[in-house]
């Protein structure tokens, strides 16, 4: 199946998927879609170099993307260090006291402690795309809004497409109004930051907003079937996250006595309910595994999560300390309501054809019924 999508981008099927493995996204476009490099982990500028020059090297000469995650508009002391003085004495308590209750240590002497929300940060995340725009990429996405407009200004001088998240059908048309060029329409059920208005209602509207623009359906998206739907509504593609954290490529993860790590582990048996959004990672909301740790913040004790940027900030250090001592209570990871449906851990390529597969007897499902 070959849409617009596939045209513009130099893809073989309508199908990009996000992901913060390197492994992953190379794999996802050597097997014919677009795999998009999450920016965010990468806090050091070098990392990411190193990232996209695996990149370069293990796509075959195929395009693939990078998300970042840029605010359009500077704010004020956006400085991780004049940030930390905003941040009250209750709620460093309050993690402090959490990590106990659950025996997670501070970091060996000998670890690197956390660059903190350098990664959400405006100014480095231009950084980023320096980098980015001396690489071969193809699509530059962002998931915080519209990029500033001289940086969609640089990335159209080079050749490289603009694509941004849109939860509204507002968001998208703003998207449209300062040059974007793909709209991701994300819904409810997607992981990590997500709106309140479902898929299913959201990618139409959407559509319609932007009249012509091109636009991905995104937010529990994980077959064919699911593909075929989004198209039916009016979708190029899909945009797909959480399916790519169970597959063989994906291990970010130290591996424990299943031969998986803890949290490939929780995937594989999480349930759809297992999810909730939860404002603990940034001080906005985004769907992720359920644990012991976004219980803790609902909790009549809590303090409540701090606004962006200061939750990233605050809790950096202590999300730093449950991935290194690897607690499971604690452990998880950003994921969508899809995770009920990944069961099994297979290769990239393997899942792609499963997934075109899929599409080919959704479409022929409908066909045969509309011939009757």
């Amino acid at each position: 199946m070959r849409t617009r999508i596939c045209e513009l981008l130099g893809i073989e099927h309508p199908i990009v998927g996000f992901t913060p493995s390197p492994e992953v996204a190379a794999a996802i476009t050597r097997a014919g879609g677009m795999g998009v490099l999450g920016a965010i982990r990468y806090t050091k500028i070098e990392e990411l170099e190193a990232a996209l020059a695996y990149m370069d090297a293990n796509v075959d000469g195929k395009p693939y993307g990078l998300d970042i995650v840029m605010p359009m508009k500077v704010v004020p002391g956006d400085v991780p260090s004049d940030l930390g003085a905003y941040i009250d004495v209750p709620h460093r308590r309050f993690v402090e006291d959490v990590l106990a209750r659950f025996g997670v240590p501070p970091l060996p002497d000998d670890v690197e402690k956390p660059a903190g929300i350098t990664a959400w940060m405006h100014a480095f995340a231009r950084q980023q795309v320096e980098v980015a725009l001396k690489h071969p990429i193809k699509l530059l996405a962002n998931a915080l809004g519209s990029p500033p407009k001289d940086v969609i200004d640089q990335a159209h001088a080079k050749g490289i497409l603009v694509a941004a998240l849109a939860g509204k059908a507002a968001h998208a048309v703003s998207h449209k109004d300062v040059g974007v060029d793909i709209i991701v329409a994300q819904g409810h059920e997607a992981g990590g930051h997500t709106g309140e208005v479902t898929t299913m209602v959201l990618v139409p509207e959407i559509v319609k907003a932007v009249d012509g623009l091109p636009v991905l359906a995104a937010g529990g998206i994980g077959t064919g079937a699911q593909i075929a739907a989004s198209i039916a509504l009016g979708a190029d593609g899909v945009w797909m996250g959480s399916l790519w954290l169970t597959t063989a490529e994906y291990d970010l993860e130290p591996h424990g006595p299943s031969g998986y790590s803890i949290v490939k582990d929780k995937l594989l048996a999480a349930t759809s309910s297992d999810t909730v959004r939860s404002k603990v990672v940034s001080g906005k909301p985004a769907r992720m595994l359920k644990t012991a740790w976004t219980d803790a913040w609902e909790a009549k004790d809590s303090p409540g999560p701090l606004p962006m940027p200061l939750q990233g900030l605050l809790v950096a250090d202590a999300e730093a300390r449950i991935r290194h001592h690897q607690n499971k209570e604690l452990l998880g990871v950003p994921v969508g309501q899809i995770v009920g449906q990944m069961n099994d851990v297979k290769p990239v390529k393997e899942v792609i054809a499963r997934l075109l597969a899929e599409v080919d007897e959704a479409i022929g499902r409908v066909a045969r019924l509309a011939n009757r």
